[in-house]
């Protein structure tokens, strides 16, 4: 058995004509060559493997080449392209950048550059990863780089052009190498595939350019692996089961299943897809891959981005035809948010199944749909609803014809007692009569229930004096007249409780004075006057301003139309300002006596 050369050293370029994806490079190259008109550094950057090496060594050889061919190759018969194909070629030399960056390196690369050729016209000097060389290195070259000898070309090579001294970069002929297409890749192993004797389908060619993501040297190094592990017999299963690929037949599938709104199936493929070892973040961006090859697949002008074979082509085609453009759009939307939140997601599993979810309701007809341009974040129910519900239904149906007047019938009119009992229900702006402390509002409340006195009125009334009439059915086209005012009785925990809703309902500009009026206690002094004490003539100028606001509030809240508000700068002795912790802790104890008898049970200390 011979030895063995895997594919990417085998079958490596020795022409220009021969390197895959790269014609404008090669042509420019090959058009330098023969007008003679040579750089004395050029920058080769692209991805890993592309062919930047590979072009460096083509370009080499051909410069030195004694007898060229008239369309600018490498004639391959001369001394110095035989020196070149054996590997014994002095007026080539290649340094490894990434274990050679130091000065001292690249003062012998420069002690070699003064050394002319014994065999041809060039010294080519190729640094490959040239990106890695140190900073200190890139100084002692600059000058080299710049004003070389006439008989030396430098060909640098890098996989990170960002990382490179711009003096570096303008002193050389840049080249930007581009990934390669799936069509060109799949070409290039259909050619070796038939030189090595393999069989294959399409398909596996297809699946091997798609994982090699653009790089020749990738994708020939899994044709070799793949290779090995089918015996020569490429298929699309054996291909997909070695490289651990999702099949095309479950995306094909569950978006089936969305067009179907069969939520339930949705969940089960899922389910089978975890168990098969596949990641719930890889299956998303499969998916959405899917979704984004359906959607260029509706029109023959966007076709041409489907990089897929014939066989495939046409089944994306197909499914396109069924899948609406909004709901495509929509689809890609979702799938993306949650790809963008896998990694963060603590329960992952249920994100992917969300998203399921909510696909396969993207179809469903529904009333007042969203116009908006991103998908409506809104689950259906998934099964029907439970049939229990229905005797409900049908008990509360004879109340609800019990409950409506018919057509002559006049709406009955509450009597006081029915009143009364409805008030008894209300929440009361009386302090209530438990030794409870009220707590402040979070939210404001709301209309407070009909009055009292106008229910004793009504009651002592004498028989036959007409009721007002109450409710909407009674009052036609005339306007009611507005209620008369009321003047409850006030206390200051009333105040108090209603001072602190004013202050939840003031708005985001007024934060500042919000939290000065959170620390000010309201004193009830007589009647319906209440006093706030402030610290200086600037805060008593505001809350001056303020105090028509806050009386307005107090008086339609508390019913109470003489309630008024009194402002006062605090006299030294009125006011204690806090300044420690200790008598932070003194305030709150006085104020909750049990917070001094929780210290002294478990033998708390103040830190």
């Amino acid at each position: 058995m011979g030895e063995y050369i895997v594919s990417a050293r085998k079958y490596r370029p020795s022409t220009f004509d021969s390197v895959v994806g790269q014609e404008a490079l090669t042509t420019t190259l090959k058009n330098a060559i023969a007008s003679g008109k040579l750089a004395h550094a050029y920058l080769f950057c692209g991805p890993r493997g592309v062919g930047k090496t590979t072009c460096a060594r083509i370009f080499a050889k051909t410069i030195n080449c004694l007898n060229p061919s008239p369309d600018g190759e490498a004639c391959g018969e001369c001394e110095s392209c035989k020196a070149f194909n054996e590997q014994r070629s002095l007026n080539i030399h290649e340094l490894d950048a990434a274990s050679n960056n130091s000065v001292e390196e690249i003062r012998a690369l420069i002690e070699k550059v003064r050394i002319p050729p014994q065999v041809g016209r060039y010294k080519v000097f190729i640094i490959d990863e040239v990106h890695m060389l140190s900073t200190a290195a890139f100084n002692a070259f600059l000058k080299t780089l710049e004003e070389p000898p006439s008989y030396v070309i430098f060909i640098l090579a890098t996989t990170e052009k960002h990382k490179i001294l711009p003096t570096i970069l303008s002193r050389c002929q840049v080249y930007d190498f581009n990934r390669m297409s799936v069509p060109d890749i799949v070409r290039h192993l259909e050619f070796v595939a038939g030189k090595e004797g393999y069989a294959y389908e399409p398909e596996a060619l297809n699946v091997i350019a798609q994982k090699a993501d653009g790089g020749m040297r990738d994708a020939l190094s899994i044709f070799d692996q793949t290779a090995s592990f089918t015996g020569g017999n490429l298929t699309y299963r054996k291909v997909i089961e070695n490289l651990n690929v999702l099949d095309y037949e479950y995306y094909f599938s569950m978006v089936d299943h969305f067009l179907k709104n069969e939520t339930p199936q949705c969940m089960l493929l899922f389910n089978d897809i975890l168990e098969k070892g596949f990641e719930g973040g890889h299956f998303i961006g499969g998916l959405a891959s899917h979704l984004r090859d359906l959607l260029v697949s509706r029109d023959a002008v966007t076709l041409p981005l489907l990089e897929a074979g014939d066989n495939i082509r046409a089944r994306y085609q197909e499914q396109a035809r069924r899948c609406t453009p909004k709901f495509l759009y929509r689809a890609i939307k979702l799938c993306n948010d949650c790809d963008l939140n896998y990694r963060a997601s603590q329960n992952k599993r249920l994100l992917v199944e969300i998203t399921l979810i909510q696909l396969s309701q993207l179809t469903l007809e529904e009333d007042g749909e969203s116009s908006g341009h991103g998908p409506e974040q809104k689950l259906k129910p998934i099964f029907n609803a439970a049939a229990t519900s229905q005797p409900a239904t049908a008990a509360a149906a004879p109340r609800q014809a019990a409950a409506q007047p018919g057509p002559t019938q006049k709406p009955p009119v509450p009597t006081v007692r029915e009143q009364a009992g409805s008030y008894e229900t209300r929440k009361s702006p009386l302090p209530a009569t438990e030794t409870k402390e009220q707590k402040l509002p979070k939210i404001r409340m709301g209309a407070f229930g009909p009055s009292i006195r106008k229910m004793g009125e009504a009651q002592h009334a004498p028989q036959g004096t007409p009721r007002p009439a109450t409710g909407p059915a009674a009052s036609g086209d005339v306007k009611p007249s507005p209620p008369e005012e009321e003047d409850y009785p006030v206390t200051e925990d009333n105040i108090s409780f209603s001072w602190h809703e004013f202050i939840n309902t003031l708005p985001q500009e007024e934060t500042a004075m919000a939290q000065r009026m959170k620390v000010i206690r309201p004193k009830l002094l007589k009647d319906a006057t209440f006093e706030v004490l402030v610290e200086n003539e600037q805060v008593k100028v505001y809350m001056e301003k303020m105090a028509p606001r806050v009386e307005r509030h107090m008086r339609e809240n508390l019913h109470n139309r003489h309630i008024a508000m009194t402002v006062r700068i605090a006299a030294p002795s009125e006011t204690r300002r806090i300044t420690s912790k200790p008598q932070q802790y003194q305030a709150m104890s006085q104020r909750n006596p049990a917070l001094q008898k929780l210290k002294e049970t478990f033998g708390l200390e103040l830190v």
